[in-house]
């Protein structure tokens, strides 16, 4: 028997040198595969009608078209989302044996989307937050919100702008399935103009995708400015803290950098498990092993943002017990969901912005945030300003939000790099993308883009819906066009 299990054995191994063996993958599963389309769709559902203020033909005109091709096909013949709008809750069924999917609406922090095979029986303990009451602001930008969409009177600026919408244009590679939804132009203190396509407005949100990333470090920046976080030691994850585990010297300037040196797949960018699955960030992300250096290799990893988020949470807790001596895993938990909106959204008047987090309470900040061009756009004047919001009734003189270095911590070249950068392309900071001559900016699937060009004080977001497989908006001519319909403007003096 020994012998005949050898036989066998070899003779497997025998075949695979001669014949690759297919490697299984989530989507090789097909009732797995059903559970995760039937994920995006309702992740998509719940946040676009909650969040984004959008209609449900909207929603399957944008959100659910365009997709990756494995999704889309079996997004296509789902049945239809059941929604209890006074409740906000979604679920759709994908299989008659097991329960429906479901997704539950909070204030501020949007959809949560509970694990696979669950029922009611766990939504009243997931985090949720209490409705704040938020101060009128007036309609002076950006502190305040004006009532209607600026257009500017320059024609050749506007011309340009035009252009954006039609697919045929700024296509990086010609292909069909590019589709703009805004554009959005602003200084440090003036908003230039803006552009929405005809069934959106300045308060129709979409999801960030990857240009999270960049709001993740910016959380992490408040952090530091508060010396809650400090990114030079290493970062905070309990999983991490058994003696022996190397993972203990990652520290958060290499998950910032995208040089965490963990394992995170052949695309660092698939985490659908967590994205479209309902698992949480502490069943994936911090579970992944070490398999390069930290700081010695750059890959581009979902996982590492959620990292960052976590790490943060947990120097937040740190911070509680320093200050009170104990503190209630509840309260803590409760600190670190208040911390993005009181410390950084609301000072600066991102009301319409919705991070999302996994069931127990972990910012999926890599890519699930919800918010408006404008929202963006102040995010982006907060880094023009080197940090330092703008003067308000209660900060006189502004106020320095984020340290007065941190602009150039995460502009400043991430010790490993991606390829394009040692072609003279795009290079990577910290969770921020950086753009030769231009300026850097933060960037997302489906064609969300916000690039800061700081020697002429300017602002240029994106927002799309591109598909999958087409090409993708090119931003940088883009960038260039709209410079050139503009009087040269001086960086803005911080």
């Amino acid at each position: 028997m020994i012998r005949s299990g050898l036989f066998i054995l070899t003779g497997m191994l025998t075949l695979s040198t001669a014949q690759p063996v297919a490697i299984a993958h989530d989507y090789d599963w097909p009732l797995y595969k059903k559970s995760l389309a039937a994920g995006y769709k309702g992740v998509f559902t719940c946040g676009g009608l909650f969040n984004g203020g959008k209609t449900l033909a909207q929603i399957a005109q944008d959100e659910l078209q365009g997709i990756r091709p494995e999704l889309q096909q079996i997004v296509d013949h789902l049945p239809p989302a059941v929604i209890d709008y006074d409740k906000k809750t979604v679920s759709i069924s994908y299989d008659d044996k097991f329960p429906a999917r479901r997704w539950q609406w909070r204030p501020h922090l949007g959809c949560v989307q509970l694990p696979m095979g669950s029922t009611d029986s766990l939504a009243p303990v997931v985090p949720t937050m209490t409705q704040k009451a938020l101060p009128e602001r007036g309609d002076k930008w950006p502190n305040g919100d004006p009532k209607a969409t600026i257009t500017s009177a320059n024609e050749a600026l506007n011309a340009v702008v035009s252009q954006a919408f039609n697919p045929e244009l700024y296509n990086s590679n010609k292909k069909n399935g590019q589709k703009t939804t805004a554009i959005l132009i602003t200084s440090s203190k003036k908003l230039i103009h803006e552009h929405y396509r005809a069934d959106y407005t300045p308060w129709t949100g979409q999801r960030t995708w990857s240009t999270a990333k960049s709001i993740a470090a910016t959380v992490t920046g408040v952090a530091v400015q508060q010396k809650i976080t400090d990114v030079k030691k290493p970062a905070s994850i309990p999983h991490w803290q058994t003696q022996g585990d190397p993972r203990q010297n990652i520290t958060l300037e290499n998950i910032l950098h995208m040089g965490s040196g963990l394992f995170s797949g052949r695309a660092g960018n698939r985490t659908d498990k967590v994205y479209w699955g309902g698992s949480r960030v502490t069943e994936t992300a911090t579970m992944q092993p070490l398999e390069a250096a930290p700081g010695t290799r750059w890959k581009y990893a979902n996982n590492d943002t959620m990292l960052v988020m976590r790490a943060v949470r947990e120097d937040i807790k740190q911070a509680l017990i320093n200050q009170h001596g104990k503190v209630s895993d509840k309260d803590a938990l409760q600190a670190s969901l208040d911390f993005p909106f009181s410390q950084l959204f609301h000072k600066i008047g991102m009301y319409h912005t919705f991070p999302e987090t996994d069931w127990g309470g972990n910012f999926i900040m890599s890519s699930q945030v919800w918010t408006t061009s404008r929202d963006l756009a102040r995010l982006g004047i907060l880094h023009l300003r080197g940090g330092r919001w703008l003067p308000t009734e209660s900060h006189p003189n502004g106020e320095q939000i984020l340290p007065e270095n941190w602009v150039k911590f995460i502009t400043t070249p991430a010790p490993a790099q991606p390829k394009s950068a040692a072609r003279g392309g795009i290079g990577y900071g910290a969770q921020w993308w950086l753009y030769p001559n231009l300026g850097y900016a933060s960037r997302g699937n489906r064609g969300q883009i916000m690039l800061i060009i700081p020697q002429h004080d300017l602002i240029i977001i994106r927002r799309g819906y591109d598909s999958a497989t087409g090409g993708r908006f090119d931003m940088a001519t883009f960038a260039r066009d709209i410079l050139k319909t503009l009087p040269q403007r001086p960086a803005v003096k911080q």
